[in-house]
């Protein structure tokens, strides 16, 4: 009775995938409101990065003395790393959008 229940609620949900993918397909043109979302995810997945390895910095320069500054130093490896984020999710969700 429970593998019953299962495959049902199994083949529901490949039906409801299903349907979504074909109105993706009908409506070939993205809304600007998809688009506006992923500027947002863009600007969030490198912000984010950025930030943190900004305040890990400072927390460093305040409690150890160097030569170098860290603030700046992971500044940069946050950038880095945010551009880098952005640039495999922005890959990945135009991968999609191309293959649904």
């Amino acid at each position: 009775m429970a593998d019953r229940n299962h495959d049902q609620r199994l083949r529901h949900a490949v039906r409801r995938r299903e349907a979504r993918r074909a109105r993706g397909r009908a409506n070939a043109r993205a809304p600007v409101w998809f688009w506006l979302g992923m500027f947002g995810m863009v600007g969030w997945s490198v912000a984010v990065p950025m930030v943190v390895a900004t305040a890990i910095g400072v927390w460093i320069d305040r409690h150890y003395d160097g030569r170098i500054s860290w603030t700046l130093t992971l500044l940069f490896i946050g950038a880095v790393l945010g551009a880098w984020n952005a640039w495999h999710w922005v890959q990945r969700e135009s991968g999609n959008r191309r293959h649904d």
